[in-house]
């Protein structure tokens, strides 16, 4: 019985994965309001009323999309900062963290800078609350590197995210390969970052 309940749980998981993969190609692609539940089911082979047996609407979906995606950030960056042997390390690894980010999800990227208005006021402030977290992360490794007040360095680091985060309206088909345009995309954050004042 046991087995049968982990694998029933185990099957619905990954669906409910299969579901937020779609709904953020097809949100991304079309944006919120132009998709249907009926669209993110046929996307992965059930029916859209199917869909409310993982998610409670279509807001509710896009609400655990953004918010799922934040606290991945979170997390993931936290990993790193406590990872790092020093501090032009961890800056450099939380750099790498964001760029694999920004190039594996151009889709949610999208629908965060165009559907962000569509969330509950509850799922808004969560998704805020998760953005300050992470950009804090990168707040304390940047002070260590840049003698500035926590004002310029929030500057610097929005700025950063403004540069990596525009990936996804851009094509890097000038480039060789993914690897290339990391590189470049590395680089030009960390000038960025790390820029002596005027």
């Amino acid at each position: 019985m046991t087995t049968t309940v982990t694998a029933r749980n185990r099957a619905k998981a990954q669906r409910t994965d299969a579901i937020l993969v779609a709904a953020a190609e097809l949100f991304g692609a079309r944006g919120y309001s132009s998709v249907s539940l009926e669209d993110i089911g046929a996307a992965v082979g059930i029916s859209g009323p199917a869909v409310y047996r993982h998610f409670a609407g279509k807001q509710a979906l896009l609400g655990a999309l953004l918010i799922g995606v934040s606290e991945d950030l979170v997390a993931g960056g936290t990993a790193v900062v406590q990872g790092a042997a020093d501090e032009r390390t961890r800056m450099a690894m939380l750099v790498d963290f964001h760029v694999d980010f920004a190039l594996r999800n151009a889709d949610v990227i999208r629908v965060q800078d165009r559907d962000l208005a569509h969330l509950t006021e509850e799922s808004r402030s969560d998704v805020r609350r998760l953005q300050r977290a992470y950009v804090g992360l990168w707040i304390d490794a940047l002070s260590a590197l840049v003698a500035a007040d926590r004002d310029e360095l929030r500057l610097r680091v929005q700025a950063c995210f403004g540069l990596l985060n525009s990936t996804p309206h851009s094509t890097s088909a000038a480039l060789r390969t993914r690897a290339d345009t990391s590189r470049v995309l590395a680089a030009m954050a960390i000038a960025a970052l790390t820029a002596a004042h005027g």
